[in-house]
């Protein structure tokens, strides 16, 4: 199977003020991103996962990067790198989607107890550079599980998470 991804965060506005006989307009246009080919090195990715999950009210999910994530195609993913992730809570959620810490934590992108409260709505995205070629390493048995919460006991929350990588 072939892998071509773009990732990318772009930031449009327009900042505008207005005086006695003009308007002042600074213009912003700027975007992050880099686009990886098929295949395990720098600027590359073989893998991907998507889905849209629901915790239940006050649950965990410890998400295993390396060996328990299925593509759409049923094919188990192993993560050595990870390229880019996007996490976005459902703006219906009445609670917070809480991102990290746990047993054998990912931790390349967090230490092993910080973590990102994503309120209703909101989400994050982490992408490495298309020149970076050690990216945010998987580390299968110690250092491979992605923590989600539910932060509170009164509804389910859900998101959508998409995990872009490598197998080595």
């Amino acid at each position: 199977m072939a892998l071509t991804t773009t990732i990318g965060v772009t930031v449009d506005g327009i900042y505008t003020k207005t005086a006695d006989l003009s308007t002042a307009a600074d213009n912003l246009s700027k975007r992050y991103g880099a686009y990886l080919a098929t295949g395990t090195g720098a600027g590359k990715a073989d893998l991907r996962f998507a889905d849209t999950r629901t915790l239940a009210a006050s649950a965990t999910e410890d998400i295993d990067l390396a060996g328990s994530l299925v593509d759409i195609y049923g094919a188990t993913l192993t993560f050595a790198k990870v390229k880019a992730i996007v996490i976005a809570a459902a703006a219906g959620n009445t609670n917070n989607v809480v991102i990290g810490a746990g047993t054998n934590p990912w931790i390349t992108a967090l230490n092993s107890t910080g973590t990102i409260t994503l309120r209703p709505g909101a989400f994050i995205m982490l992408g490495a550079g298309a020149a970076d070629a050690t990216t945010y390493a998987v580390t299968a048995g110690t250092g491979d599980i992605l923590k989600i919460t539910n932060s509170a006991g009164s509804t389910s929350v859900s998101y959508d998470i998409v995990i872009i990588g490598s197998s080595a």
